[in-house]
Formats: structure tokens, C-alpha cells, sequence
């Protein structure tokens, strides 16, 4: 079976791991042998430039997450981590002092910074630091190019318009100051990795994972050329509702939704991604939460716990989506 994921970081991270236990492989690192594939194509408007390093949050979140490397408290970064450097550059003064990187995570920013400037493309980089970590997955950046995705909002401090990266608002601020447009910056010229159009084209199956519907799989969307590889391929195409009780299952969901006037709940979302019938949509089928109910017109939806409590859990969630994406295929 060739299952392909759209995922963002640790909601993503997380669900990898139950699709690999639903497919019998070990939840981590590698198989001895399988004759399933799994991969996982993954958000990059996240990614950023922190003190001269190129820093991408999801990808690494994946990577440490499927290979028992992450820090499992937090979900995301390095296990056993340590902070002198960012200490160090905290008494230099040298800004943004909001963003921290651990000791252990430098090195993999360190490596790949060195190969992108080498003239390597993002996919081979991540590629050559999986050859280290082994996480049982082949994962993909959707793009080789250069996507950021912005917030415009009003300064707290000064009141006036101004755009950020995702990061500032997400990680310095909180998502608190309400965003009045996101966009991801540089993906109207940007185009997926033929790895990725490949993965597509000849999956059994297509999940999206419950990530964040704007600045994760919406920033994969936002790609030219992607969708259309969802509208054409042969697979089902199924998502996971990442909203549950009109309330996002982690992180700040809702204020990313605000920002694009969707309403936060599984129905809401299931429509602004749509029916594979519609012009633009993408969805065979749409899993909502135990007890739920939602009207995606042209999508088979099925209620099933949602609920990521633990690796099995989501093994049976990853399974509840293969089933519906074998009745609707």
C-alpha cells in the first residue's frame, strides 16, 4: 500500500506515527522489510532564517518525532536538549531573542544551512539528514522552493499595520494580535517537487493529516500545481477534522481560521476544503469526531474518535480513514 500524508508539524508528527502502526510498521524508525510505502508530504511556510541557519520547524518535527528524537513534553525539538548557545547569544543581545535553538537542533540547521548554500535543494538535504535519523517515512518537502508564510496584523506596541513571519506571530506573540490577512509569501511562484507530484500520482490512498487547515495544508495548497495533482489523482483523497468541539485540537487553529472568515468547526473545515465534484475541492471523504456530525455536499463524512491520546488511538483513527478511503475510491 503507497499512502501519501499532507502534514505539518507535531499534530502531523503525531499522526505519522499512528499510519505507520495502522500499516503493522513500527511507529518508530525503520522496518526491516515492508511492502508498504509511506509519505509524507510536508508544510515548508514555516520554515525561516534564525541567526544566518535555515530553521524548518515541521520537517524536523517530523523527522524527530518518527525517528525518537523528539523532545515528547514539548513536541517539538530535540530530547535531552541544551541552551548554551541560545544563552550565549541572549548576553550578546543579538535579536530575535523570542526564537530559541537548542544545542542539539544546530547542528541539523547547521548541516543544512552549509548544503543549501552548497547549491543542494531542500528535498536532498532533507533527504541526506534522514539518512541519519531514519524515521521509516520518506518525507518531502512540498516545494524546493522558497515559501514564508506572513501574518499582517497591528503592532501591540505601536499600534500600526505591519506584516511578520508566521513565526513572530505564532511563537512571539501568540497568535494574539488578530491577524487580518495570512499569506504564504513566494508560493504563487513556487512549484512541488516532482518527487511529490510522483508520490501522488500513484498513492492508494491520500490523507490529510489533522494539521492546521490554513498555515499547514493550506500552505501546501497554496503552491500552484498541487492541487490540481489532489483533483487528478486516482487515490482517494481523506481528511482528518483537526477541529473538535468547535475547538482546534492543539495550537491556535481558530485564529488562523478567523483570518480567513472560516468559521472553527469539522463541518466548516470539510467545506473550505471541499468536494473533489467542486471546481477547487479536494475531499473524497472527511472524518469528524465521535458524537459529531457535518454536511460536506459530494463527501462521504464518517464520525470516529479523533482523538490522539496515544499511538494506538491514532493507529485507529489512520485505519477508520483507510477504510473510508477504500469505499470511496
Amino acid at each position: 500500500m503507497k499512502v501519501v500524508v499532507l502534514v505539518g508539524g507535531v499534530g502531523g508528527a503525531r499522526f505519522l506515527l499512528g499510519v505507520k502502526r495502522a500499516l503493522g510498521l513500527p511507529a518508530i524508525g525503520e522496518a526491516e522489510s515492508s511492502e508498504h510505502e509511506v509519505t509524507a508530504v510536508v508544510n515548508v511556510g514555516d520554515d525561516v532564517w534564525m541567526h544566518g541557519l535555515r530553521v524548518c520547524p515541521d520537517l524536523d518535527t517530523c523527522m524527530y518525532t518518527l525517528a525518537d528524537g523528539i523532545d515528547t513534553e514539548k513536541g517539538w525539538g530535540r530530547v535531552d536538549e541544551t541552551w548554551s548557545v541560545k544563552e550565549e547569544l541572549a548576553a550578546y543581545g543579538a535579536e530575535p531573542t523570542w526564537f530559541g535553538l537548542g544545542d542539539r537542533d544546530i547542528a541539523t540547521h547547521l548541516v543544512r544551512s552549509r548544503m543549501l548554500r552548497a547549491g543542494y535543494s531542500l528535498s536532498a538535504v532533507t533527504e541526506a539528514l534522514c539518512d541519519r535519523w531514519r524515521p521509516g517515512v520518506r518525507l518531502l518537502p512540498v516545494t524546493d522552493d522558497r515559501v514564508e508564510t506572513h501574518v499582517a496584523i497591528d503592532d501591540p506596541e505601536s499600534g500600526e499595520s505591519r506584516a511578520v513571519h508566521f513565526q513572530e506571530w505564532w511563537v512571539r506573540y501568540r497568535a494574539e494580535p488578530k491577524a487580518r490577512a495570512i499569506v504564504p509569501v513566494g508560493a504563487d511562484e513556487a512549484k512541488p517537487t516532482p518527487e511529490v507530484l510522483d508520490a501522488i500520482a500513484q498513492a492508494d490512498v491520500v490523507l490529510l493529516a489533522p494539521s492546521n487547515p490554513v498555515v499547514s495544508i493550506g500552505t501546501l495548497l497554496a503552491v500552484p500545481g498541487f492541487r490540481s495533482a489532489l483533483r487528478e489523482t486516482e487515490a482517494a483523497v481523506v481528511g482528518l477534522s483537526p477541529i473538535i468541539g468547535d475547538k482546534p485540537l492543539r495550537g491556535m487553529a481558530d485564529a488562523c481560521l478567523s483570518a480567513i472568515g472560516v468559521e472553527t468547526s469539522a463541518e466548516a473545515v470539510g467545506r473550505h476544503y471541499g468536494a473533489r465534484g467542486d471546481a477547487e475541492g479536494i475531499l473524497d471523504g472527511w472524518l469528524v469526531h465521535s458524537d459529531e456530525t457535518a454536511e460536506v455536499p459530494g463527501v462521504e463524512v464518517r464520525s470516529v474518535p479523533l482523538l490522539m491520546s496515544d499511538v494506538d488511538a491514532t493507529a485507529a483513527m489512520a485505519r477508520a480513514a483507510f477504510d473510508l478511503g477504500s469505499e470511496a475510491s
